[in-house]
């Protein structure tokens, strides 16, 4: 009789991350990858306290083509993850900022690695 081998608890941690990571996306707006990835690196430059507008994110495309990453952030717009606000001093300057219903995607991809944590 052959026994099974016990598994690894480092990968049913794994599991669990893909596992909770997918239903909180099964919850939101469906993103391509290209989404994604833009939401996350503009993720990351908020949390550092920076503004980001249209044309820093369209210029750090990651050899992604400018007008492809506009594309991208209108369908981030359209799906009510960021929003564009004009400078104060310059109309023709937009920053992009997080929405609403985009803090609730980071806080509930939070509450995952929390519950990992706690696991």
């Amino acid at each position: 009789m052959s026994r099974k081998p016990k598994p690894d608890p480092g990968s049913l941690a794994y599991l669990k991350l893909l596992n909770l990571v997918d239903s909180i996306k099964r919850s939101q707006p469906t993103l391509d990858p290209l989404e994604e990835r833009l939401l996350n690196r503009m993720a990351v430059a908020w949390h550092k306290g920076e503004k980001v507008t249209v044309t820093q994110a369209m210029e750090g495309g990651d050899g992604v083509a400018p007008a492809t990453v506009h594309r991208r952030l209108k369908q981030l717009r359209a799906k009510g993850l960021v929003a564009l606000v004009a400078d104060a001093n310059d109309t023709r300057v937009r920053f992009i900022e997080p929405t609403d219903e985009a803090l609730r995607y980071f806080n509930a991809l939070d509450d995952c690695l929390r519950r990992l944590d706690r696991a």
